[in-house]
């Protein structure tokens, strides 16, 4: 696999960085690996956060302990197919589609084997992460940005899966599995536009949740719904009412 280099300005935790400087970092960090996801007071990494504060772990280090959290795996593993696991991973890690079903096949094979955590750390530990974004870079949507040697496919592999910031990562079936697995091109399609003022009352909302489980359960999944902005607040409430955890509320396009 060729290493990619991405010509766009990054994010990056410098030694003189002010509190407001590392709050940026963090930030970028949570919206980057968690799929732009909002990330509540709760939810925050608080003792991970005061290790980067401290220096005693570098962002590279962060952004595996956030990738390695129960948040992520809640959103991204427990409610996706295990080719869809591999997409996110590859999207929020290291900013691009994956390239084949070669590397598709070798991250599963990594998981089944080797377990979570072990799969997670083949994309941070990779010469690839290392040379895009080293110790202290922020990782960003790289397959994107026009490169050097990149190949068409790759690039409309990767506007497929991230489809702009506004885009949440959510637990779905894979997106690219038929193109990747077939070798075949994948089209850009374009997103569908309507005339008209656009207002927060006309935007759809996804609601990821846990679902309840009994004493013991270790198979906590959790669940999505999509909702319109005049029903957000009522279907939050149900969900707490039932013993559910809202883990992200996001917009939808």
């Amino acid at each position: 696999m060729a290493l990619w280099v991405a010509d766009v300005d990054a994010i990056e935790l410098w030694p003189n960085a002010t509190e407001d400087d590392l709050q940026m970092v963090i930030r970028s960090v949570y919206k980057q690996v968690l799929g732009n996801a909002h990330v509540m007071e709760s939810q925050r990494l608080i003792s991970a956060e005061s290790l980067l504060r401290n220096r005693d772990i570098t962002v590279r280090g962060f952004v595996r302990i956030v990738a390695q959290s129960d948040l992520y795996r809640s959103l991204f593993f427990e409610s996706s197919s295990s080719y869809r696991f591999v997409e996110l991973n590859c999207k929020h890690l290291l900013g691009r589609a994956p390239d084949d079903q070669a590397e598709i096949s070798t991250h599963v094979r990594t998981y089944n084997s080797s377990g979570y955590s072990a799969e997670i750390d083949s994309y941070v530990d990779s010469a690839e992460y290392a040379n895009c974004f080293g110790e202290n870079r922020v990782p960003f949507v790289r397959g994107t940005q026009s490169q050097p040697g990149q190949k068409n496919v790759g690039f409309n592999r990767a506007f497929a899966l991230m489809r702009g910031t506004a885009s949440h990562s959510g637990g779905q079936s894979a997106q690219l599995i038929s193109d990747v697995a077939g070798n075949r091109p994948t089209k850009i399609k374009a997103l569908s536009t309507s005339g008209g003022a656009y207002t927060s009352r006309a935007k759809r909302f996804r609601i990821t949740a846990s679902k309840a489980a009994g004493k013991g359960n270790m198979n906590v999944r959790s669940l999505s719904v999509d909702v319109n902005y005049s029903q957000l607040s009522a279907r939050i409430q149900t969900i707490q009412k039932s013993g559910g955890k809202i883990l992200s509320v996001t917009e939808t396009i």
